[in-house]
């Protein structure tokens, strides 16, 4: 069943005559741009936020499962990744890096210094701000795990696909920015 009417050819409108004081390269583009469709974006349906959710919580176990010898959770992982990246570093930096309010901070060191990863010590500049420090078997433990992360991202990159991994990290930072941006005034 054709969905779209369309004009006999007898009957299609003759075609104009350009002006003299239009050249032919710029009627050209002009005259392509009028014939081309109209892109319409497509309805947004459903809920973004449960749609990221889900999408996080499959991602997760993907990387939990690959993780799962290491002997670290994916947040554990990311946290102490950080930390080695960054070396002694203040705890609200580090929040601020994370994206991660104090107390979720704390929490999620917590197991971190409980299993001797990470030390959490008076700070080098101020003694009255604490600093986060992995340890030798932090950095041991994060290059291991490193190697079972790295095929967790291999293998999901090669389910997906790496430009659509690509378009997604693409369109992952600008939404960030775009959020974490103060509102513009209208």
């Amino acid at each position: 069943m054709q969905t779209f009417w369309t004009m006999h050819p007898s009957a299609a409108p003759a075609a104009r005559k350009p002006l003299p004081s239009e050249s032919s390269s710029v009627a050209a583009p002009v005259a392509a741009r009028a014939a081309a469709p109209v892109a319409v974006p497509p309805a947004v349906q459903g809920c973004t936020n449960l749609k990221l959710r889900r999408l996080g919580r499959v991602v997760a176990r993907h990387y939990e499962a690959c993780l799962a010898g290491s002997g670290l959770r994916i947040n554990q992982y990311s946290l102490l990744s950080a930390v080695v990246k960054l070396g002694p570093v203040g705890l609200g930096e580090l929040a601020s890096v994370l994206r991660l309010d104090s107390s979720t901070l704390s929490r999620n060191l917590q197991p971190l210094v409980e299993q001797g990863l990470v030390e959490v010590c008076p700070g080098e500049v101020d003694a009255r701000a604490r600093e986060a420090i992995a340890t030798a078997a932090g950095q041991s433990m994060r290059a291991e795990a490193q190697r079972a992360w790295k095929q967790a991202q291999l293998a999901l990159n090669e389910r997906l696909g790496r430009e659509r991994v690509a378009a997604l990290h693409a369109l992952l930072d600008e939404s960030l920015a775009i959020l974490e941006a103060p509102p513009a005034d209208v």
